[in-house]
């Protein structure tokens, strides 16, 4: 939702023009925008890469063509709005350059899509050359490896910003799924009477990769999963299924209900965390032969509210994993009586949340047999499925931090927030248990989730 007071930027400016996030995420994203009549404004590419605005042109159309037709209208009024600034960025000049390109542009947006190493100079030549008043910034994860580095990249980002004009960017919060995910939550209210420990047995999140760390070794060696996904990713699906209602539907209403349920996470215990890497991690290039960096990990998180108390949340992430597909799985209890059939806890009823490749929301019910006997099976009522084609993460998001609507965009307490959740299990010495890749990763898993009805593993996307 948009603030009432905010201001619509009007010009873009993106630092790492020549990049490789560029031309997989934000030209695509220009030319949505474009094409649905929302970038009405100069958008300036900056890189260090001897380029010109003809080769600039060169490449945006090559990428978006990678994503499908290109119409000839529609990149033609784009390519109108590039303009391009080659420079270093340690260079007084380059900004200067830049200020002077934003002509009368008194409110622009600052895409930084380059290396947190460099945010803090960016950010300083933008506030000396005078373009850093009124603007916004976006910055991209991860926001930080822990909680001091978290905090220092928030020191510099609020020496230049303050914090309404910091958009923290995760293209897993822009998409359609997970914003689906809070509203069938707020929008029924058949949910909330149940939405407790009296009625929800445990909760698991599953996030598996069919594939493994594609040629990015010397990243991942930096990262691993813990980092990767289940610090940003995996805890923000936890916090929008656990959150309170939040009082309206602003940007800082949902972070305020976010930063609740962040701090009644009970910091994980490294008893409760199992970390697993594939065989054959260790001869991608750029990993160290002797690697305990983790391609897996399951964990066991514990809420300490009085909705929450006692229900266990499994999170488990990997790669090499039978299938790509992210699913959440709501364990309903038992009936207190069984009258007819007895039912296994894995017989239960639950819901069943396809964040993707597809979006499913469906149902798991008890039904009658045909016959004589009063016994049962499983049933699936499919409430919600869609496969139609979907708006682009960076497209959404980056619409929405040019109308200054920070609703899907994570505050600086919230980061540090699930950081401090994570952090007793960052620095592991641990050695990762292997496991086979097309395997869902080590056997003793299960262990941590026996009585539970064990892991319920996503099938691939039909």
């Amino acid at each position: 939702m948009v603030d009432d007071n905010a201001v619509r930027s009007d010009a873009l400016v993106f630092f790492g023009a020549t990049g490789d996030l560029a031309y997989k995420q934000i030209y695509p994203a220009l030319y949505g925008l474009t094409r649905r009549g929302q970038l009405e404004m100069p958008v300036i590419g900056i890189g260090k890469s001897n380029w010109d605005l003809g080769r600039l042109r060169e490449q945006a159309r090559a990428s978006i063509a990678e994503h499908g037709p290109v119409d000839d209208p529609t990149f033609e009024r784009l390519s109108q709005r590039l303009q391009y600034i080659d420079g270093n960025y340690l260079d007084p000049a380059t900004y200067s350059k830049l200020r002077q390109t934003l002509g009368q542009a008194a409110a622009p947006l600052h895409y930084l899509a380059i290396p947190p190493s460099l945010f803090p100079v960016v950010v300083q030549g933008l506030a000396n050359a005078g373009c850093a008043g009124h603007a916004r910034v976006v910055v991209e994860k991860p926001f930080g490896r822990d909680l001091a580095s978290a905090r220092a990249l928030d020191q510099t980002l609020h020496a230049t910003f303050p914090e309404s004009s910091i958009f923290r960017i995760d293209h897993y919060l822009g998409k359609e799924p997970v914003e689906n995910l809070l509203y069938f939550r707020f929008g029924n209210s058949f949910f909330e009477p149940i939405w407790n420990r009296t009625y929800i047995a445990s909760v698991q999140i599953t996030m598996a990769e069919n594939f493994g760390v594609q040629g990015r070794g010397r990243f991942y060696e930096e990262v691993g999963a813990i980092r990767d996904v289940v610090q940003n990713h995996m805890l923000q699906v936890l916090a929008l299924l656990a959150m309170e209602t939040p009082l309206n539907s602003s940007a800082n209403a949902l972070r305020n209900e976010k930063l609740r349920i962040f701090n009644a996470m009970r910091p994980l215990a490294p008893s409760e965390v199992l970390r697993g890497q594939f065989r054959g991690y260790r001869v991608e290039p750029g990993v160290a032969p002797d690697s305990r960096v983790e391609t897996f990990v399951a964990l066991r998180l514990h809420i300490d509210t009085w909705r929450w108390a006692d229900v266990p949340f499994y999170i488990r992430v990997g790669k090499c994993l039978p299938v790509t597909a992210t699913e959440v799985w709501v364990q309903l209890r038992r009936p207190p009586q069984m009258i007819f059939d007895e039912v296994s806890v894995r017989d239960s009823n639950y819901l069943r949340l396809r964040l993707g490749p597809d979006v499913l929301i469906a149902l798991g019910a008890r039904v009658k047999t045909p016959g004589i006997a009063l016994v049962g099976r499983n049933v699936e009522l499919v409430v919600h499925d869609e496969s139609a084609s979907l708006m682009p993460p960076y497209e959404r998001l980056l619409g929405d931090a040019i109308r200054g609507d920070g609703s899907l965009f994570t505050r600086d307490d919230c980061v540090e927030a699930a950081w401090s959740v994570v952090e007793p299990i960052l620095n592991s010495d641990s050695q990762p248990e292997i496991y086979e890749p097309g395997s869902w990763g080590p056997a003793t898993a299960g262990l941590m989730i026996q009585g539970e009805g064990g892991w319920h593993d996503p099938l691939a996307a039909g």
